[in-house]
């Protein structure tokens, strides 16, 4: 379910703001889907049995719209009601606002929280993405959620090609990732998507905190819609060998399986 839509967080690499997604009006003018927690209602009182519900892959749940809306509250108070598991995506320390009623829902059912971290270096992460709590923040919201039992899944993606695409950064990262006792980390390959609407935004933005790098990019990768920058490989194998030794997962289907199931015979709600 996508309660909002377009976001106020300033992320430069945001794919949500490409052109196919078809928003017909300023992406920072934030839609909200006041009745969604009415459609959620009417589609999970049709439903034979419980579900797991996702939120936050087009718009983070967590606006600071959330505050005074509280749209996201009330559909996880209707999915505890309704006995279903939950999880979402966010990288807002909103979400602690919510803490007990999630922590509900996962002794219930099933509850995981997905929290994006892409860059450790918090002066960087203001750049990158300037209106949205740092990563450290984030990483502290990770801990609370791992005293209050409840799962996490890190989105380490995208690593930005000759801005955050270094070891230093990934693995300040995974050490965020180890101490906070995620059980897993998508990244994707430790790419970026570039395609029409996403792309210019993304330029205009090298071309105020990284002059040159535009031409970079054009030069190096032309029109291409995935780009990967020449530690993009390593990279991976750092994730990927990080992950294998403690355990987490990581293999892309293995997760959204995870994240889809409820009590192994459950079925995934697609709710527009």
């Amino acid at each position: 379910m996508n309660i909002y839509r377009g976001c106020t967080h300033g992320c430069i690499y945001c794919d949500s703001r490409s052109d196919c997604y078809q928003m017909d009006h300023e992406f920072e003018d934030v839609e909200v889907k006041i009745n969604a927690p009415e459609l959620l209602e009417d589609a999970l009182r049709r439903k034979r049995k419980p579900c797991m519900i996702g939120t936050g892959s087009m718009s983070d749940p967590y606006l600071p719209l959330e505050k005074t809306e509280r749209l996201t509250r009330k559909c996880l108070e209707i999915i505890y009601r309704r006995g279903c598991g939950v999880t979402l995506i966010t990288k807002s320390d909103l979400v602690l606002r919510d803490i007990e009623l999630l922590k509900s829902i996962n002794e219930r059912a099933k509850c995981v929280v997905q929290m994006t971290l892409t860059t450790y270096d918090d002066a960087l992460c203001h750049i990158v993405e300037p209106n949205v709590a740092v990563t450290s923040r984030r990483f502290e919201v990770l801990q609370c959620l791992k005293e209050a039992g409840i799962p996490t899944i890190v989105w380490m993606t995208p690593t930005l090609p000759f801005i955050n695409d270094t070891p230093e950064n990934i693995k300040g990262i995974l050490g965020y990732c180890e101490a906070a006792g995620v059980k897993g980390i998508f990244s994707f390959g430790c790419g970026l998507t570039l395609r029409s609407g996403d792309r210019e935004y993304y330029y205009q933005k090298l071309n105020e905190h990284f002059p040159g790098l535009t031409e970079k990019y054009i030069a190096t990768f032309g029109g291409a819609y995935e780009i990967k920058g020449p530690n993009a490989d390593a990279l991976e194998e750092m994730v990927e060998r990080f992950c294998r030794r403690r355990g987490l997962l990581h293999d892309i289907n293995e997760i959204f399986g995870y994240l889809s199931s409820f009590d192994d015979e459950g079925e995934q709600l697609s709710f527009f």
